[in-house]
């Protein structure tokens, strides 16, 4: 039995890699390729089905799939600081509007389509039919050079908090102890997931952080943080189902909550474990939904097939144009269209909808269908509809705050050399503190580097001033100030590595050095990098 497992899971593996590289030259998604391969090796072919064996590695993997989620889309803290704000009125009005709309088709409040769904699951499919996803705005808007300008930030803010509403949502309804839910359980549903929330969101982000250092410095272990952090993911799912949450939320709010680990160790564990979902879970999950593709879908009512198709799509593009609408938001037809995309959580969490029997084969493999369409059309008509916004002059103006993720995001794939400018001149160690500061001193930028003849001598933070008396500036060299032992960044670090270090360590700028030589090679500033974050230009960096 083992032996079999293993051959079915490494074929799935192999060939789905080999799909996804493909693919690509066609400009499809993974996804598509992962799940292709699911219905080429399973109902096309048969040779693979799914096993008790494989089910196990899927448990795990829909997991640590949503702890990555989690880790790189959400953004509480980007949420909370938009509560107030138009954006949040926007999400709020799409969210329920579309929510209500999917629960005429999944439940039979209005009409009997035949689903035979329980409340619960209907609220559950109601909201994976009303999700965003934002790592697929963010995509298309980093492609098209739009995530920087006015109309990508609306796009990608409000998307950002309209996913973690449907997330947190459909997490609760299709808990352990939920299946049954009624109108009057709905009452204690946002208090639950608050406390539960709140609860994760301490111990993950306040607790683990500063306790995975201690203990960094008195043992020795390999692996630790990537030890500690995983046995914490799995601790998180547990305690989620010991409240009657899906494991799934519990991951996805241990991840969020790690978005802002401390650099080195993130360094330590975040690329071995991406490594691990990317090339094991992730195409073994979605080709999983391949495997459990039928033609069941075909025994269903023709107008249950159509509702399911058409009365969600419309009424998610109505609840986002109306709440745009609503909250006086400029462009809602681009806001809206942006706020259709769909992608990767949705299809897992119709996988888990299926694996708790909320859902039977049939309505699954017709809403993968759905979806995969999605995830190849709804880019196509992003695109579309961004590029062709032309806004007015009061339309250029960035909102006042941005949601901290959309760094992430808008620094994706650029490195520190790409933006290093090799040719910059710097201060002279001899040079006296009065000439500095009256030829080198510019706005936001707290930290100098010094040079002499080629090489990094050290860095002059301007509070240092505040402690040297103005009659000595002229008769102080900027040595007497100059820290000398530094952070520095290698050239084809990523960006975002660079900004944490400097964020972590309070600086406004981080010396760049070769990494074979260490020879100094310039540095990079803040400004430098909000300036890529929030140019209203085309992209071009």
């Amino acid at each position: 039995m083992l032996e079999a497992a293993l051959l079915s899971i490494g074929l799935v593996i192999v060939v789905a890699k080999l799909a996804e590289g493909l693919l690509r030259h066609f400009r499809l998604n993974a996804i598509v390729a992962y799940t292709a391969t699911g219905i080429l090796l399973g109902p096309v072919a048969g040779i693979v089905e799914p096993t008790s064996e494989m089910q196990i590695l899927l448990g795990i993997g829909i997991f640590l799939f949503f702890f990555l989620i989690g880790l790189d889309e959400l953004d509480i803290s980007g949420f909370i600081a938009a509560i107030r704000g138009r954006f949040f009125v926007t999400a709020i009005i799409s969210v329920l509007l579309s929510l209500v709309v999917a629960l005429t088709v999944t439940s039979d409040m209005i009409y009997d389509f035949g689903l035979g769904l329980t409340f619960s699951g209907s609220l559950a499919l109601a909201g994976i039919l009303s999700l965003t996803s934002l790592g697929v705005v963010a995509k298309v808007l980093i492609d098209e050079g739009h995530l920087k300008q006015p109309i990508g930030i609306q796009i990608f803010t409000t998307a950002l908090i309209a996913e973690l509403l449907t997330l947190l949502l459909v997490g609760f309804t299709i808990g352990e102890h939920v299946h049954h839910l009624s109108w009057e359980s709905l009452l204690i549903l946002p208090v639950k997931i608050a406390v539960f929330t709140v609860v994760t969101w301490v111990l993950a982000s306040r607790v683990l952080p500063p306790l995975i250092v201690l203990l960094k410095r008195f043992l020795h272990v390999s692996q630790l943080s990537f030890g500690l952090i995983l046995g914490g993911l799995f601790l998180t799912v547990v305690g989620a189902e010991h409240m009657g949450l899906h494991g799934s939320l519990g991951a996805l709010l241990f991840g969020a909550a790690l978005s802002k680990l401390p650099y080195h160790v993130r360094r330590d564990i975040i690329p071995g474990m991406r490594g691990t979902a990317e090339g094991l879970f992730v195409p073994l999950f979605f080709a999983s939904a391949g495997l459990h593709l039928s033609l069941a879908f075909t025994e269903l009512p023709v107008w249950t097939i159509a509702a399911l198709v058409f009365i969600p799509l419309v009424g998610k593009f109505a609840a986002a144009y109306i709440g745009a609408s609503v909250a006086r938001l400029k462009m809602p037809f681009a806001l809206a269209t942006g706020l259709m995309a769909k992608g990767v959580a949705e299809m897992a969490l119709l996988l888990v909808l299926l694996e708790v029997e909320m859902i039977g084969h049939d309505v699954f493999s017709l809403l993968v269908l759905i979806m995969l369409a999605y995830i190849l059309l709804t880019p196509l008509a992003i695109r579309a509809v961004v590029s062709r916004v032309k806004p007015s002059p009061e339309q250029l103006t960035l909102p006042e705050s941005l949601p901290p993720s959309l760094a992430r995001f808008a620094l994706d794939d650029i490195t520190v050399g790409d933006i290093l400018d090799r040719t910059r001149t710097y201060p002279d160690p001899t040079m006296s503190v009065r000439a500095f500061a009256d030829q080198w001193i510019v706005p936001h930028q707290h930290d100098y580097a010094v040079v002499d003849k080629g090489e990094l001598y050290g860095i002059v933070s301007l509070s240092m001033l505040r402690y040297l008396p103005k009659e000595s500036w002229s008769k102080t060299p900027l040595r007497k100030l100059a820290r000398p032992k530094t952070l520095h960044a290698w050239p084809d670090e990523p960006v975002e590595d660079a900004l944490q270090q400097m964020t972590e360590n309070s600086l406004t700028v981080i010396p760049v050095r070769d990494r074979e030589s260490k020879k100094f090679l310039g540095v990079i500033n803040i400004r430098q990098i909000l300036e890529l974050i929030t140019r209203e230009a085309t992209g071009e960096y």
